[in-house]
């Protein structure tokens, strides 16, 4: 290969990692993905049709796979060699996708719910739930989920990195 291409494959390449990186909500909806308002995506991976996936408002995600299509269908290649199997993905309102989640072709999230880290959605979940495992399913409701936080919860989103650090020392009994 002409190494100037070598050199502008590996620019656009760097660019397009880095522009991920910084703006990942902007980087999303340039590559087609709909995205609602006050999300957050943290390297988030939209695979080879972001155009399918949708998130609305409010949707938190880290290190999620959204995959629109099923690649299995490689070992039917030399019987079917045109077949793909794609579907769209849509994720509702207030949602929070766990770290590592895997979301599978055709699926819909519903609003006001939390997805545990390392899921994987093979199938739609519904509104107002909590869902994990593998494959995926409600395990609570929200409102379940909210009373354990409310007894578990720790005041410690408005804190100083230092005020943080003093609090969870103390109430934990860590010596220092």
């Amino acid at each position: 290969m002409n190494p100037i291409r070598v050199i502008i494959r590996l620019a656009r390449f760097c660019y397009r990692e880095i522009y991920q990186r910084i703006d990942p909500v902007r980087f999303a909806r340039e590559i087609g993905v709909k995205v609602g308002n006050n999300c957050r995506l943290i390297n988030v991976n939209f695979g080879s049709e972001p155009y399918l996936v949708s998130l609305g408002n409010h949707v938190s995600a880290t290190r999620t796979n959204f995959i629109t299509h099923d690649g299995s269908v490689w070992v039917l290649r030399h019987q079917k060699p045109e077949i793909d199997l794609i579907a769209p993905i849509n994720v509702g309102n207030n949602v929070f996708l766990g770290i590592n989640v895997i979301i599978l072709p055709g699926v819909t999230i519903g609003d006001n719910v939390v997805v545990g880290a390392g899921a994987v959605v093979t199938r739609d979940i519904p509104s107002h739930c909590v869902a994990a495992g593998v494959p995926a399913r409600p395990i609570k409701s929200l409102e379940e989920f909210l009373q354990k936080a409310d007894a578990q919860g720790l005041p410690t989103k408005k804190m100083s990195e230092n005020q943080k650090r003093e609090f969870l020392i103390k109430h934990f009994g860590i010596k220092v």
